[in-house]
């Protein structure tokens, strides 16, 4: 899979602060990408470089393999966290006003609001003011912003930020649309939950610098804590005396007649050999891997510390 985008070596400096100290990211064309990193980390700093609404001191930017420049910005589309609508303007106005400085025609330009308008329902919306509107209503207007123009790279500013439950998975089964119509989409989000739904891809930057990059997946399993939970019938006292020496219990709890034992796998044991130090003396339901979250994981990184058992155990 090739590379839609990428960064190499993004140093960014404000006076005397550092904002990105030899940042590179890769997004592959077709994938949703997370770029995540605690407030200050340089995140936003990032995105307005991809964006080219501020340029770096140093590195070299590529989009589909040609150096960045202006030509390419009809091509994105951009939720910024901070939402630039004007407050005293009509909704559809503003909205064809936009568009059209996205390259769209007056006439496509109000044949696709039309279409968006009627799929979200929001057709009395269009007289009126931004200032008139919820934080959440003026996001989904934003968001169809962002997207009229059917961008081929798509950059999400923390696009779930004042929606509830609700208009968030909208938004979620929106993003996933969009890749399968073949956008590529950068999203920056405090919201692990989403990053677990949504990414395929992740870099994670702190105090300027990133410390995490690569498939979620893989990650994931980098990451991996040897931790099982087994659930079974039977004897606890005999089942722990036949994990003696390669295994380690943390944990159990009682569920109806069965029990549910947190073990960790030891001195290069596996599941097999789990199993089979277990199969003749008790009843096993099932086996089920403890895979750190994705929040397990930015925690860990950003505090430089291993995942820690006690935040699986729960």
């Amino acid at each position: 899979m090739s590379d839609l985008f990428v960064a190499k070596n993004i140093v960014k400096r404000y006076a005397n602060h550092t904002a990105l100290n030899d940042v590179s990211i890769s997004v592959p064309r077709n994938t949703i990408y997370g770029l995540l990193g605690p407030n200050g980390a340089g995140k936003t700093s990032l995105i307005r470089i991809i964006n080219q609404i501020t340029a770096p001191d140093s590195g070299e930017l590529y989009f589909a393999g040609e150096k960045l420049s202006q030509k390419h910005i009809a091509l994105f589309g951009y939720l910024p966290e901070e939402r630039g609508l004007y407050k005293k303007m009509e909704l559809g106005e503003q909205a064809l006003y936009l568009a059209q400085l996205k390259g769209l025609t007056e006439n496509d330009a109000k044949q696709k609001l039309k279409y968006w308008f009627e799929k979200y329902e929001i057709q009395s919306w269009w007289k009126k003011k931004i200032e008139d509107l919820s934080k959440g209503m003026q996001q989904k207007v934003q968001f169809i912003i962002s997207i009229l123009h059917e961008p081929e790279f798509l950059i999400l500013d923390e696009p779930f930020s004042g929606f509830d439950p609700i208009n968030a998975n909208i938004i979620k089964n929106e993003i996933l649309e969009l890749k399968k119509k073949g956008t590529t989409i950068v999203l920056s989000t405090h919201n692990m939950g989403s990053v677990e739904e949504l990414c395929d891809n992740i870099a994670l930057i702190n105090k300027s610098e990133k410390v995490l990059d690569g498939n979620v997946r893989e990650i994931k399993k980098k990451y991996s804590t040897n931790v099982y939970d087994v659930e079974f019938k039977g004897s606890l006292m005999t089942f722990s005396n036949s994990m003696w020496g390669g295994f380690e219990v943390l944990t159990h709890q009682q569920r109806n007649d069965n029990i549910i034992a947190r073990i960790r796998l030891l001195n290069g044991n596996t599941p097999n050999s789990l199993l089979k130090n277990i199969i003749d003396v008790v009843e096993v339901f099932s086996l089920n891997e403890i895979v750190p979250s994705m929040n397990d994981i930015f925690i860990a990184s950003v505090t430089g510390s291993a995942v820690a058992v006690s935040d699986l155990t729960e």
